[in-house]
């Protein structure tokens, strides 16, 4: 079976934009096949991906009173 030609409106219709699109011909060193194309859209769709929370992550307090310990402090060591 051939694939079809990788267009912007195939693009389009696997909901990447065109700079994750170009992001993803820079990863492969090339252009993506459909097949391939097809995965990075999965990888990067809004519903499997970090990519669309990491704005509202952000605006998370990362400091409180009940956070106050660094990571890794205040942890029994066993000797």
């Amino acid at each position: 079976m051939t694939e079809p030609a990788i267009t912007p409106e195939l693009v389009a219709k696997h909901n990447l934009t065109p700079d994750e699109y170009a992001h993803a011909k820079q990863i492969l060193g090339r252009e993506p096949s459909y097949t391939e194309l097809g995965i990075f859209s999965v990888m990067w769709s809004e519903h499997c991906s970090y990519k669309n929370t990491r704005p509202l992550l952000k605006t998370f307090p990362t400091k409180s009173k009940k956070n106050s310990r660094r990571r890794g402090r205040g942890k029994r060591r066993h000797h």
